[in-house]
């Protein structure tokens, strides 16, 4: 018997779009995924996935998958995300026009949800507390903008046509398959090695969230009818200086913490902390990790996979 939830997720081999996998599965989606490449990361080889070879920038190729897959929802999350560069790269237009074509290929389709993954940088970061319905939508990087153009289609665009849509706003994610660049794997990494984990002065005070329970946040999202932008965090606010001596306390060595040997950025905000009222009283979703058993089960996951991990963010 074929199944009534069928579901196309983007950038499936991604840090946050593996994690949603187990939690599709378990609400009974038929789950399809597109990946660009023929290899299938070994961890995700053993679910009940089908892949789907294309190149989401091709608009021909996506029609084509559409009417192979005839799914009933999207869930959205590949973009260009290179640490480094996502801020300001010129692909962030490419990855908007995708993206809006992608869009319209599901309502043509008859796709009838559709979340797609945003972030904090859709907000104005002068706010610091970041409220779905009270902070404004004013971004400061090319990355930003293009996200939220992005959004403010999808809203429209949606209700215009009548389908369900919702933006899911990440705001600091980590976990297993992080990019090894980034804050929590570095220090992670530089403590396993014995080296010296080079970190800012710290004082900057950021929404953390597990990856495990933002692909779970996600897939609440994708099942519920919330429709607009919902916040997906912690809403704890922590300065990342206590972040890294937690991880640096649970490996035993916080005498390699090196607090301002970093310059921190000009443009980063002191503070981007989510409103999650709407994530805890409309899509009735809690997460599973607190900061401590969150960086606990990181480290875990970095012991054993030091040697070889897999990274697509």
């Amino acid at each position: 018997m074929e199944k009534s939830k069928k579901v196309l997720v983007t950038g499936g081999r991604g840090f946050i779009g593996r994690q949603t996998f187990p939690f599709l599965l378990e609400h009974g989606f038929e789950v399809h995924a597109t990946a660009t490449g023929t290899s299938i990361p070994d961890d995700l080889n053993g679910l009940d996935i089908v892949w789907h070879k294309v190149d989401l920038c091709d608009q021909i190729g996506v029609e084509r998958l559409f009417k192979k897959v005839a799914p009933s929802h999207l869930l959205h999350f590949a973009w260009y995300t290179q640490p480094g560069s996502y801020w300001s790269s010129t692909e962030n237009f490419q990855w908007l026009q995708a993206s809006l074509s992608l869009l319209q290929s599901a309502v043509k389709h008859g796709v009838k949800r559709v979340v797609m993954a945003g972030s904090c940088a859709e907000y104005d970061w002068d706010y610091g507390f970041c409220s779905e319905k009270l902070t404004p939508f004013r971004p400061s990087t090319l990355y930003g903008a293009s996200k939220n153009s992005l959004r403010s289609m999808l809203d429209v665009y949606s209700v215009q046509e009548g389908l369900s849509a919702a933006w899911g706003g990440v705001f600091s994610p980590y976990g297993p398959h992080e990019h090894p660049s980034r804050l929590v794997p570095s220090v992670i990494r530089s403590i396993l090695q014995s080296e010296p984990a080079k970190c800012s002065h710290g004082k900057q005070i950021r929404d953390f969230m597990h990856v495990e329970d933002v692909g779970a946040a996600f897939v609440a999202l994708l099942e519920s009818n919330v429709q607009g932008v919902v916040n997906i965090a912690s809403g704890v606010p922590i300065a990342i200086k206590d972040v890294v001596e937690k991880i640096a306390s649970i490996l035993g060595r916080r005498n390699l913490l090196r607090m301002g040997a970093l310059n921190a950025s000009q443009s980063e905000p002191p503070m981007l902390v989510a409103d999650v009222r709407r994530l805890t009283d409309e899509v009735f979703w809690t997460p599973k990790y607190d900061l401590d058993s969150g960086l606990k089960q990181t480290i875990d996951w970095w012991k054993a996979n030091m040697a070889g991990e897999q990274y697509e963010n």
